[in-house]
């Protein structure tokens, strides 16, 4: 697996083990090996996280951490964790929900013992810091998400966040998103020589014939005129 977070590349190898963190936006692209890719996902989520901490004592301070994937060293109970999951399937893939957080709690307990820094990062339940909206955007503009989305994110309210985006950028944040998106895939398009189908999920558009549409009303040719 290929994932970017606007900010750093990262590759994932059959075997490997990683901590995804909240709050980080990721593209990944998956490729088959012998034309399957088997993964196992194990979600921490903040409810469970927090009956965690009542339970066991760790203290978190400020996390140093700033990769969006975190990736994991094997070791023996980490490797036998994961094998003694596959009595707890059922049919659908679903991890039986009996054993559910018993499971889950088992495997915090690996990670904790086996890289305690990572107490920072899972109990570190405060939303994010308020951070420079131009860089922040600039990194992040690509990823379809909505504007309360992108506020809670970089700290701020909807309507805090749509003040100092008027203020940073002198249009509002849908705007400057459409054209950001467009000036980027047509320099993919024009000097890459990216195929538009593969260009506009990439740059954060949903449907292909709404990117064409506006793409053409920007630079007065289709993304496939301006290919050529």
């Amino acid at each position: 697996m290929k994932a970017y977070d606007g900010n750093k590349r990262y590759s994932v190898q059959p075997g490997d083990y990683f901590v995804a963190r909240k709050n980080q936006l990721i593209h990944y692209t998956k490729f088959k090996e012998d034309d399957q890719f088997e993964k196992i996902i194990i979600t921490l989520d903040e409810a469970f996280l927090r009956r965690f901490s009542e339970r066991h004592t760790y203290v978190s301070k400020p996390s140093d951490y700033t990769d969006s994937f975190l990736f994991i060293e094997e070791n023996n109970l980490l490797k036998h964790y994961i094998q003694s999951l596959e009595p707890y399937y059922l049919g659908n893939l679903e991890l039986d929900e009996t054993f559910a957080d018993l499971k889950r709690e088992e495997l915090l307990l690996i990670l904790l013992k086996s890289q305690p820094g990572l107490a920072n990062v899972f109990f570190n339940f405060g939303i994010p810091d308020k951070i420079g909206l131009e860089e922040f955007m600039n990194k992040n503009f690509r990823f379809n998400i909505n504007i309360e989305r992108f506020a809670f994110l970089s700290g701020r309210s909807e309507s805090a966040f749509k003040r100092d985006f008027q203020k940073t950028f002198g249009m509002t944040p849908g705007s400057w998103l459409k054209k950001k998106r467009l000036d980027e895939a047509y320099f993919q398009i024009t000097q890459y020589h990216q195929r538009p189908s593969d260009v506009y999920l990439e740059v954060g558009f949903e449907d292909l014939s709404h990117f064409s549409y506006v793409f053409k009303k920007q630079f007065g040719k289709t993304p496939s005129q301006a290919a050529l």
